[in-house]
């Protein structure tokens, strides 16, 4: 009895101290990293996404990368079939050959008016010659008529012919003012057939943007991280086709406490360890810091680190550095972001060693 005793107490025993050691093990770890001067937290690798999508509504008629491949800016990522588009081209097209010889008739139509207008000008210089000499023969008849030379009918006559002509010359008159009018007229033809080339033109010159635009381009340099959708499936306008990412605009977001937050600036020297590659530090620097404070996220574990209001903070890694060693960026990797809050501070020896350059 007393052995059993004796062996209880000593399980309790050993149950406690394992108890009290796990207990300090837990407020060491809930409490800091160990690192005077600089603050912490959890957070994983992101980069700026882009959706490739299409312009107008259609079928894709080939996607010529496929998921992890790496592109560069104006590449061509993909293919819309544009066997409509080419259609609308030629009808466009032919509008605008038609556009253009209405404005050909019409300039020819203005020349023959110009023409006209000319034989009309002429003409009535040959009716005022024919008033005039009609005028002088008139007033001689009547002069040789007041003196009995000629009868009163040759002056009647001469009267009724020089009326004749000054009608003559009105009608000519008349028919030069009507082919300025037709001028006029065909001038305004020109202008509306002018007009309607350059709204052909730019209707060519939409359709042929609407068929350079079903060649998706990337752009930017990336690398495909999804393909949304696959050949011969039909998307709406502002469909997406894939997804790339820039792995040139690389960051971590993590969240620092109300304390630690209100010492760092944007700017401030950040040390990333990641969790696939605990060997390796990467440095970067602070780039936003929200001015708002929330609660932080459900990934911390601890339930005195939920109850706190946090602030969000992303660290950018340089872009020199991320172009050196592009084939090797990955996102989505956690890890933990090292922020330090005094300049004067020194990094601690295992956040200098092997930093990544």
């Amino acid at each position: 009895m007393i052995a059993q005793q004796q062996k209880w107490l000593r399980r309790a025993i050993a149950t406690l101290v394992v108890g009290v050691l796990v207990a300090l093990a837990w407020q060491r770890y809930e409490a800091d990293d160990g690192f005077e001067g600089i603050a912490s937290g959890n957070g994983r690798i992101e980069a700026v996404e882009i959706d490739v999508a299409a312009k107008t509504a259609g079928r894709i008629d080939e996607i010529l990368v496929e998921e992890g491949d790496f592109v560069s800016r104006g590449q061509v990522v993909a293919r819309m079939d544009t066997r409509s588009l080419e259609a609308q081209r030629q009808q466009a097209e032919a509008q605008l050959r038609q556009a253009e010889q209405a404005v050909t008739t019409a300039r020819s139509q203005l020349v023959q008016r110009q023409s006209e207008k000319t034989a009309a000008e002429a003409m009535v210089a040959q009716r005022q010659a024919e008033l005039v000499a009609v005028r002088k023969r008139a007033a001689r008849i009547a002069e040789l008529a007041q003196q009995g030379a000629i009868s009163a009918q040759e002056a009647d006559d001469a009267s009724a012919n020089m009326a004749s002509a000054a009608a003559a010359l009105s009608a000519t008159r008349a028919q030069v003012a009507a082919t300025e009018a037709a001028i006029a007229t065909a001038r305004t033809q020109i202008d509306s057939a002018q007009s309607a080339v350059e709204a052909a033109r730019a209707a060519v010159e939409r359709v042929q943007s609407d068929i350079d635009d079903s060649n998706l381009v990337a752009p930017r340099d990336g690398r495909v991280q999804f393909i949304v959708a696959r050949t011969g499936e039909v998307v709406s306008a502002g469909g997406r086709v894939l997804n790339l990412v820039d792995l040139s605009d690389v960051y971590m977001t993590f969240f620092l406490p109300t304390a630690a937050a209100g010492r760092v600036a944007i700017g401030t020297e950040v040390r990333i360890v990641l969790d696939a590659a605990p060997d390796y530090v990467v440095p970067a620097r602070v780039s936003f810091v929200a001015d708002v404070a929330q609660f932080t996220p459900k990934t911390v574990e601890t339930r005195s680190e939920r109850e706190k209001l946090m602030f969000r903070v992303r660290a950018r890694i340089p872009r020199e550095l991320l172009n050196k060693h592009i084939e090797q960026v990955k996102t989505g990797l956690p890890g933990v972001a090292y922020v330090r809050l005094d300049a004067d501070t020194a990094w601690p020896e295992s956040l200098q060693q092997n930093l990544v350059q």
